[in-house]
């Protein structure tokens, strides 16, 4: 039980159990009665919260996906800068990043079914490696302005970011970010066999 009374264990648990609150979801219920794990591609993120909220209400639907987008991120962002208040080594910080993305994707709350983690993942990445944040969020700018399919804006976004930390920081440890990038492109596999096939959906 000693390692309850662990500060790095006590914030290891609560960034799992926030990143796993499934915001798309309550606020798809609450505001427009469509349970999104039952419609569209049933991944509770900001994506899936528009595409099936517009089928009921257009307007509603910019302004849910807009709020789910900003929760899934802040989530993660909340929870890294309370552990930086409470004085985690950066080794812990990024075990709370790790977890509170992994909490998103596989959320205790759903059967440890959830979300792609984009927002939380990039959230998290925003405190930890700010500049290679910005470079991911340019290029999924691009990419949603240009090709307009979610899924490969953001794998391409989230590569660069992997890429961009390899040159910027080429001496820390890559080891959590390498983990967060491959439950990211893990939960996307459905959506990379569609692109590959040619099937995936753009964004109207």
């Amino acid at each position: 039980m000693e390692f309850i009374h662990n500060i790095n264990a006590q914030f290891y648990i609560l960034a799992y159990l926030v990143g796993g609150i499934p915001f798309g979801l309550i606020l798809a219920k609450l505001f427009a009665g469509v349970n999104v794990k039952e419609a569209g591609s049933q991944s509770i993120g900001a994506t899936n919260v528009l595409r099936v909220v517009k089928e009921k209400d257009p307007k509603l639907a910019k302004k849910l996906g807009a709020a789910t987008l900003a929760l899934d991120a802040l989530k993660g962002i909340a929870v890294l800068l309370l552990a930086k208040a409470f004085g985690l080594s950066e080794a812990a910080q990024w075990g709370v990043a790790v977890l509170a993305v992994a909490g998103h994707c596989f959320s205790p709350y759903l059967w440890f079914e959830g979300g792609k983690g984009i927002a939380t993942g990039m959230g998290v990445m925003l405190v930890m490696l700010p500049t290679e944040t910005l470079i991911a969020l340019a290029v999924w700018a691009v990419m949603a302005k240009t090709v307009r399919i979610s899924s490969l804006s953001s794998l391409t976004g989230v590569a660069a970011l992997l890429a961009a930390s390899f040159v910027l920081h080429p001496q820390m440890a890559h080891a959590p970010v390498i983990l967060i990038v491959a439950i990211l492109f893990y939960k996307h596999i459905p959506n990379i066999v569609r692109l590959v096939k040619g099937e995936e959906k753009r964004v109207v």
